[in-house]
């Protein structure tokens, strides 16, 4: 060793562009940095204002690429921080800092979820519309099918009603499907038993409707109140909920795998198929702007408008809800409803007679 040589640290060398390895140890001399085989030989050389060093983050090694293009890589970040400060630079990168020191890091944890909280708040319903105005046809389908899937393997179950039933329901459905906008060849009907998701109707958004065995049983034979429900559900596919609610749940499982990393692939599929169920749910102005449709359409194909409303005065009755936030879960506020619904059949009723 020349009396000059001051040793820095052990790692490994690689010659540019491949993956071939060197124990080497890296020295200054001369005024310049150099790594040194074990049998002397020197690999590279610079003076240390033409190296590359990256930055400390926690233990991950550290590694020092020569003009040349080959790269040093060692494990011991603390003889690297010295190398840095004795020719006046930083020996920590800002990541680096904010690991070690927890009050820093705590704050920058908080200003990650403050700026998801504003992302969700402010940019993602702007970015739902945005996806749903170029979303292709094509896209709602798939979405459909494999909502459904999910739903027939996890909750749904064939459906036990006769065909009889089953028949005059699809035909009622069919009456009112041909007065909305989409007309009867976008929508299909389909039953299942609910299992538990229990008595209810939901619409996914390519026009694929579900109504559940339970149901049908809780109406007890008022089918005019069974089709106000199924308008109500095509109002949810002609607004567009679902794709707004699947897109949205889209968004937060995004913004979840952004602060959470590498979830895992069964906490990822549990985000992005649950994000199809999420569409089941929706916020009280599309349930309240669903409801005026399932008005508009039964009155529009001569059944009684306000058929919906008897829907949740058998809920009051039947599950005891008189409450603001209803026991189906996907059809909150009742009462408040109920009564919003009559007042639009008053209003429509009003103006259909001035003109």
């Amino acid at each position: 060793m020349a009396s000059d040589e001051k040793p820095i640290c052990h790692g490994d060398w690689h010659p540019r562009g491949s993956s071939r390895s060197v124990e080497t140890r890296l020295v200054e001399r001369d005024g310049q940095v150099r790594a040194i085989a074990e049998d002397g030989a020197e690999l590279a050389a610079a003076v240390f204002s033409r190296l590359d060093i990256t930055a400390r983050v926690g233990s991950i090694p550290r590694r020092i690429e020569f003009p040349d293009g080959s790269l040093f890589e060692t494990t011991d970040n603390d003889a690297v921080d010295h190398l840095l400060l004795a020719n006046g630079r930083k020996r920590a990168g800002f990541v680096h800092g904010l690991e070690r020191f927890h009050p820093r890091l705590l704050v920058f944890v908080v200003a990650v979820f403050l700026l998801s909280g504003l992302v969700y708040r402010f940019a993602l319903p702007v970015l739902v519309e945005v996806a749903v105005a170029v979303t292709p046809p094509v896209v709602p389908k798939l979405m459909s099918v494999s909502t459904l899937e999910t739903l027939d393997r996890t909750m749904l179950d064939e459906t036990k009603l006769d065909e009889a039933k089953r028949r005059v329901i699809s035909d009622g459905f069919a009456r009112i499907a041909a007065k909305s906008a989409r007309g009867a060849s976008a929508y299909t009907l389909n039953f299942r038993t609910g299992g538990a998701i229990g008595p209810n109707a939901f619409a996914l958004p390519d026009g694929t409707l579900i109504i559940t065995d339970e149901l049908i049983e809780l109406a007890d034979g008022d089918t005019e109140m069974l089709i106000g429900v199924l308008a109500h559900e095509i109002g949810h596919v002609e607004l567009e909920h679902s794709l707004r609610q699947i897109y949205r749940a889209a968004g937060m499982a995004g913004l979840i795998m952004l602060i959470a990393g590498d979830v895992g692939d069964s906490v990822e599929d549990l985000l992005v198929q649950g994000g199809g169920l999420v569409a089941l749910s929706y916020s009280r102005e599309a349930e309240a702007a669903a409801d005026r449709h399932s008005v508009e359409l039964m009155q529009d194909a001569g059944y009684d408008p306000t058929a919906i409303a008897r829907f949740f005065e058998v809920i009051e009755k039947k599950l005891g809800d008189t409450s603001d936030t209803n026991i189906l879960s996907t059809h909150p506020g009742t009462p408040e409803r109920k009564k919003a619904i009559r007042e639009y059949e008053a209003e429509l009723h009003r103006k259909k007679t001035e003109n």
